[in-house]
């Protein structure tokens, strides 16, 4: 009971100070500062960004041109119509006379698809997907104020999804590009377009994540901006008004918005903008080489601190990467003063230097860092590499973890592009275990070249059996790094 009341009598005095508190005095008339309170924040209003990017925002359609098919026989009222004229000498009744069908159908231009876009500077330049102008025969732009323009496509990329058309106006109502460095994880953000065909349409929500990699060239921002077809290519917008993303994609299971929307960076979108307003095209770096991810076992088999970079398969005949000296089982940790933490930062990094431009690249190879030099060429057509076919060189012996190994023979080095390295005959136990097979090549084990087999069995008479062990393998024009685990 001492309890209970206790308890009224805490509420009581907390509800009283409370009242005081609100009204800033107290019982015995001194006066009671207002104590600091936390600044409550309330929901964003977005009628002023509305306001001010809405103008810069059109819808843009796009028509394709299909021929009809010519008729290769009457339809059934031309077939009533000549029973008509034969058994009863008159046109069939309440049947309009038909004009002459022309000889060769007419093209005609068909609805193909809407979205969205915004416009990037006064004289009519408007930035979209390509995905929504891809295969047009014409582009229509509908503006806020409802004026509509054909379209001429400057160009686009596939690859990044981007693409600038232009329209001939001027004193357009472009928008502010803000800097997505800046935008930071929950911030609100604002999306404009035509879901549907809908014009004009508002949407909002939080930056969900950045930098998502969704196996695109790009890095995506990543929100729940409620997005649906026809929003792609519209802008998403900061609580600035400075446009950071293009509306791009969405994750769905039905077609519809599910909570997960992507947008291109906006500073990577200006970059490709940029070229394609100047040339019409994009033009990237290439190196030459084949890459893999280097998983944490690799790592610390090869003695890299950690898992990162991205691991050379293979390098090209002639390439950028041959020239400059990269191997098949180097990893690359930097370029071009960039550390490379995953297989998709090496792409990215070397399609953004200009072609042409020199570079420094680091290689972590055999326990040590190298530095190299390489000269970026273009990305030119993908060319079809031929599997190497596997041939047997005679001597073989040496016989380890299942291993049974032999010499390479000139034709199979200059077939093979390798200088040295031992012949897979047979495995079985361990290597095969560790996914080794006949006719591959080892060029490494434990950190260690393999130019010949006496090379081979000077190394395996050194290495430690007992403990995992990496092993440099070349398998067709790939190489990767497998690890053997002794039978215990």
């Amino acid at each position: 009971m001492l309890k209970q009341n206790w308890m009224k009598t805490a509420a009581s005095s907390a509800l009283v100070g409370a009242l005081v508190a609100g009204l800033g005095w107290l019982p015995s008339g001194g006066v009671m500062a207002q104590p600091p309170t936390a600044a409550v924040r309330g929901l964003p209003d977005f009628t002023d960004l509305v306001e001010q990017v809405g103008p810069s925002v059109v819808n843009i359609r796009t028509l394709e041109k299909v021929r009809p098919s010519a008729p290769d026989s009457a339809t059934p009222d031309e077939e009533m119509q000549e029973l008509f004229r034969r058994f009863f000498g008159v046109p069939l009744p309440n049947t309009p006379r038909q004009a002459p069908r022309s000889s060769r159908p007419q093209e005609e231009a068909q609805p193909r698809g809407v979205g969205s876009g915004f416009i990037l500077s006064a004289d009519g330049f408007i930035m979209t997907n390509a995905h929504v102008v891809e295969g047009a025969d014409e582009v229509m732009v509908t503006l806020a104020d409802k004026r509509e323009f054909k379209a001429r496509i400057v160009g686009a990329d596939k690859r990044t999804d981007v693409a600038v058309v232009k329209i001939q106006a001027t004193g357009l109502p472009a928008v502010m590009v803000g800097d997505v460095s800046r935008l930071r994880v929950g911030e609100w953000v604002m999306a404009i377009g035509s879901p549907f065909g809908l014009e004009n349409t508002v949407t909002a929500g939080i930056v969900s994540a950045k930098q998502r990699d969704t196996g695109d060239y790009l890095p995506f921002i990543q929100t729940d901006v409620a997005i649906n077809p026809g929003n792609s290519g519209g802008p998403l917008i900061n609580m600035r008004g400075e446009v950071v993303g293009i509306n791009s994609q969405i994750y769905s299971r039905s077609g519809g918005f599910m909570g997960i929307s992507f947008a291109i960076p906006m500073d990577e979108a200006m970059r490709v903008s940029e070229q394609l307003r100047a040339t019409g095209r994009v033009s990237r770096g290439r190196i030459g080489v084949q890459i893999a991810p280097v998983t944490k076992d690799v790592a610390e088999s090869i003695g890299l601190a950690k898992a990162q970079g991205v691991l050379v398969r293979g390098v090209e005949e002639a390439s950028p990467a041959e020239k400059a000296g990269i191997e098949a089982g180097d990893i690359i940790t930097r370029f071009d003063g960039k550390p490379i933490d995953k297989p998709a930062d090496l792409p990215r990094a070397v399609g953004n230097t200009k072609p042409g431009s020199k570079v420094g690249l680091t290689v972590f190879r055999r326990g040590v860092h190298k530095d190299l030099s390489i000269t970026v060429a273009e990305v030119e057509a993908e060319k079809l590499v031929a599997a190497a076919t596997e041939k047997k060189a005679p001597a073989a012996s040496g016989q380890h973890w299942g291993l049974t190994v032999s010499d390479l023979t000139d034709a199979q080095k200059k077939e093979f592009r390798v200088r040295e390295g031992v012949r897979v005959d047979a495995a079985t136990d361990a290597a095969a275990k560790a996914g080794i097979r006949e006719g591959d090549l080892i060029l490494a084990i434990a950190n260690v070249e393999v130019r010949s087999l006496k090379e081979f069995e000077r190394i395996m008479a050194r290495v430690d059996k007992t403990r995992p062990a990496n092993v440099l393998i070349r398998r067709g024009d790939g190489a990767q790094f497998v690890l053997i685990r002794p039978a215990k």
